[in-house]
């Protein structure tokens, strides 16, 4: 079941848009400010995301530009701002997709279906191989030697946005923001706490990582090849203390 995201402050159509996709098999959300979407959009992940562009406080387009900071799943804007600038400013925002209103239901649903389509991962997408653990980014599990490894949702959270974005180092405020929300950024203290917990659950020597790296003061990246870890220095550095 794909999980949809509906960002609309018309409650009406909001009511119409939910009716119509649950009615199709799909699990929704709903987040009537930009605000809240972007919440929402960290707390529940969604599959893919509707998005008015005229919200009220966060408009649309920084609901856009804040998920492509850190997420790649499918946004269609639903709009009554139909002109071709309009268009051309959401699409090159991150949009994929976007519909003008008024608007026909099956059109939008057609092209709801052609997204999810798309960003539909392959196998290879799909799965994270390492000599000492599997992630399947699709079902949500992790295995370590032929054994599931249980992750917190929170654990989830931060070990999904760094396999994500294989050897790209993803900032402290970045992960506060989208594992635990906007109000969080300045708590770094909370991911000393939760990277050891995943190194304590999936590094083979967590005391020495080499798959979950910190970078000093910046943040963390993931390593799907590991890293030689002869080096005492790199190993020090790698470790939060």
């Amino acid at each position: 079941m794909s999980r949809i995201l509906v960002v609309e402050d018309d409650r009406s159509l909001v009511r119409a848009l939910a009716r119509n996709l649950k009615v199709r098999g799909y699990s929704v959300d709903i987040a009537t400010d930009g605000a809240t979407a972007i919440r929402h959009a960290a707390d529940k992940r969604p599959d893919l995301v509707i998005v008015d562009l005229g919200l009220p406080e966060v408009d649309g387009l920084e609901v856009i530009r804040s998920l492509r900071g850190w997420a790649d799943m499918p946004i269609v804007v639903l709009s009554a701002r139909g002109s071709e600038s309009d268009k051309i400013e959401a699409l090159d925002a991150g949009a994929d997709d976007y519909v003008a209103k008024p608007f026909g239901m099956g059109e939008l649903l057609a092209r709801v279906r052609a997204a999810l389509r798309r960003a539909a991962p392959s196998e290879d997408q799909a799965m994270v191989e390492t000599p000492d653990f599997t992630i399947d980014l699709a079902s949500k599990r992790v295995h370590a030697e032929n054994v599931e490894v249980h992750l917190t949702p929170t654990e989830w959270g931060m070990v999904e946005i760094l396999v994500r974005n294989p050897g790209r180092l993803i900032t402290q405020p970045t992960i506060l923001r989208e594992v635990w929300g906007p109000s969080y950024e300045t708590e770094t203290h909370y991911l000393r706490s939760y990277i050891a917990q995943i190194r304590r659950k999936l590094e083979p020597e967590p005391s020495q990582p080499r798959y979950f790296i910190t970078e000093a003061g910046m943040g963390y990246r993931f390593e799907p090849a590991p890293e030689d870890d002869s080096d005492p220095a790199r190993a020090i550095d790698s470790v939060d203390r």
